[in-house]
């Protein structure tokens, strides 16, 4: 019969641990493959933010939502610019096409009234 381990992790195990917790998607299968349960792996990451107090640490999942917030709002505001462009030239094609009409001029583009 084997002997269950009592008492703590050496820190070097923990430390890796958690290193590798912040990298991991999957962190069920990560504890099966430590041996340990996935509630002491954020109690152990919880201690150690807690010592390095350098700000809150960020996991590889908050990270890569982040990055992908970022994108979205980048390609939001090319959006943004984009639509304004558009209305822009829209508004100056409507203001020629006044113009033309209240000239009595061929008008440039037919309109479709057909």
């Amino acid at each position: 019969m084997t002997k269950k381990r009592v008492g703590k992790f050496p820190k070097a195990f923990r430390q890796m641990a958690v290193d590798r917790l912040m990298q991991c998607d999957n962190i069920v299968a990560l504890a099966k493959e430590l041996g340990i349960s996935r509630r002491l792996l954020y109690t152990w990451r919880e201690k150690l933010e807690l010592r390095e107090s350098h700000g809150p640490p960020v996991s590889s999942r908050e990270a890569t939502l982040r990055k992908e917030i970022g994108q979205l709002k980048r390609v939001l505001a090319e959006k943004v610019l984009e639509v304004d462009f558009f209305k822009g030239a829209l508004h100056t094609v409507e203001a020629r096409r006044q113009r033309i009409e209240t000239a009595g001029a061929q008008a440039s583009t037919p309109t479709s009234g057909t």
